[in-house]
């Protein structure tokens, strides 16, 4: 790494490599521009844009068919409380299950269900492998003696 002295006579130091590769100085994480920031909420929202307006043109689809089968026309006061309540049924649906599945596995966790104790003698089991692998006695890391039993 070269030094260099900057006209406030500050040593500054930087790699030969990086001089003519185009980077900007200045703090090493800049904030994203918005649509990279924001890329998964962009995306997730699109794909609620298409479902929904795919649930909307489909079940408009049905209710038309529905009416022309019974020789009336199709009338949107009752199509649209139809699709409202069905828009609201599937959200609940899911967000039931989504508060179900955070609320339950961290429930779970707490209680300290089999998957969480199991995790917890992989990690004494891999400190025991490393303070071997050191020369140490797991059951007195601190090195201190033992009574005599």
């Amino acid at each position: 790494m070269a030094q260099t002295t900057t006209s406030t006579g500050r040593a500054s130091g930087h790699t030969s490599g990086r001089e003519g590769s185009g980077r900007r100085s200045g703090p090493p994480f800049r904030k994203p521009r918005w649509p990279k920031a924001y890329a998964f909420a962009l995306v997730t929202g699109a794909l609620f844009l298409v479902s929904w307006i795919g649930q909307f043109v489909f079940q408009m689809a049905v209710e038309s068919n529905e009416a022309s089968q019974h020789g009336q026309s199709f009338a949107w006061t009752e199509f649209l409380p139809q699709f409202f309540a069905s828009t609201l049924e599937n959200w609940q649906s899911e967000f039931l299950q989504l508060v179900w599945q955070a609320a339950g596995l961290a429930l779970f966790y707490y209680w300290g269900s089999s998957q969480s104790r199991e995790s917890d003698e992989r990690i004494e089991a891999k400190l025991d492998a490393l303070l071997r692998e050191r020369g140490m006695d797991p059951a007195n890391p601190d090195g201190a003696p033992q009574p005599a039993a």
